[in-house]
């Protein structure tokens, strides 16, 4: 008997069996075919494209696996930020989301066999926060999107230069009263001395003094014109009378600016408040951002495993292509092209020529790209400056050679 043609009654009764959600149990992940019974799986499974895709699979059955756990968390993942990204939902409820599309990777073909171990794997590696109440387990994103780390770096920049700004106004308040304190009692234990015929007689004051009603006195300084009059400017300026501005107060008024030129960020005193402010940021990123591993995709490593040097690929360079479990690497040789699965203990970063791009990969500036200006090979560290992103042309000096390895290019 032939086959069913598309608008055949018997195509169409088929199409209408299909529609919606089968049984998990009877669905091949790997011929991506879902059977309606257990007959028709028995049935397939002795088939003989599926056993070709056995054979597949028994030559690398963890790779395999790996994959479709990938695939499966990435997506359900997505679901949850597009639907469910700022609100605390059932596991269930976006389970039920995520299987509603036929074709879905099952969750039989993973490493997870129930949905608590999958919620339960979300919560270790950081992705969601997981709750366990009486009415199930319940999971809430955590945001960590680029655009919004960058927004509230952006926020958190402006927070702290509105600080830097109130502080500089604070401290210039303080010095004014500072210096206002220190001129009151000389200004009022100093008499004013009366006009004397002398003062009268000078054709040029230095500092002629005008008295107003209501006891105030309005002075202004003249400097003396030429040297043969020093004298007549000297005598005259000693009998005005100096109001607190003695020499005494500028001599101190000069040493408060002078220390004042000290304690700025260009002098030779102690640090400023955004000096330290940048400073206390600098240790809490590298607080947070050391980590004890350190891969990740898209740089150059070198093999430095002893038990591979029989094969030819000790000291040899190659790329990572894919991080697993965060301190294994699938790494494939530059000359050779075979893939490698080591561990990062085996590994060692790569320091490009001078000029040439690095990442970032352990420190304050973890995930950082940057441009390489110099290397100390004495001291085994190098210097470079960040390029993109926030802190776009910050120069790090002692950037140790660990923390930083070649981009694939």
């Amino acid at each position: 008997m032939g086959k069913n043609e598309f608008l055949t009654p018997k195509a169409i009764a088929n199409r209408i069996k299909a529609k919606g959600l089968q049984k998990l149990r009877w669905y091949c992940q790997m011929c991506q075919k879902q059977c309606r019974d257990e007959n028709g799986f028995k049935c397939h499974c002795l088939s003989e494209s599926h056993q070709r895709q056995m054979q597949v699979f028994g030559q690398n059955p963890t790779r395999i696996v790996e994959g479709y756990s990938e695939e499966f968390e990435r997506a359900f993942l997505d679901l949850v930020r597009r639907s469910h990204r700022f609100s605390r939902v059932a596991a269930t409820v976006v389970y039920n989301e995520y299987i509603a599309d036929r074709h879905h990777v099952h969750m039989n073909s993973t490493r997870w066999a129930t949905l608590t171990e999958f919620v339960k794997h979300l919560g270790r590696a950081g992705f969601c926060k997981v709750e366990d109440t009486p009415k199930g387990w319940f999971i809430t994103y955590i945001d960590r999107d680029s655009e919004t780390v960058f927004k509230n770096r952006l926020k958190a920049k402006r927070l702290r230069a509105d600080l830097v700004d109130e502080e500089r106004q604070e401290r210039a308040i303080a010095h004014q009263i500072e210096r206002a304190t220190s001129l009151l009692p000389s200004s009022s234990s100093d008499p004013v001395p009366s006009e004397t015929p002398e003062a009268a007689t000078d054709p040029n004051p230095s500092a002629p003094i005008k008295s107003e009603p209501g006891g105030k006195i309005a002075f202004s300084l003249q400097p003396a014109t030429t040297s043969s009059k020093s004298n007549v400017a000297g005598e005259s300026t000693s009998r005005i009378p100096k109001l607190g501005f003695d020499e005494g107060g500028q001599e101190r008024s000069e040493r408060k600016d002078k220390k004042n030129d000290k304690s700025a960020p260009g002098g030779g005193g102690g640090l400023s408040a955004l000096d330290e402010l940048i400073r206390e940021e600098e240790k809490a990123k590298e607080r947070s951002n050391r980590k004890d591993y350190w891969l990740c995709e898209g740089i150059v490593v070198k093999v430095m495993s002893k038990t591979l040097a029989d094969k030819g690929y000790y000291k040899q360079k190659g790329s990572v292509k894919r991080v697993i479990d965060k301190y294994v690497g699938e790494i494939e040789m530059l000359e050779s092209k075979h893939v490698l699965r080591v561990d990062q203990e085996e590994l060692e970063t790569v320091i490009p020529q001078i000029g040439g791009l690095v990442r970032i990969v352990n420190g304050a500036y973890r995930g950082s790209n940057a441009r390489l200006l110099s290397v100390d090979t004495e001291r085994y560290c190098a210097k470079v400056q960040i390029e993109k992103g926030v802190y776009d042309g910050r120069i790090l000096q002692a950037v140790e050679y660990e923390d930083i390895c070649k981009i694939m290019q």
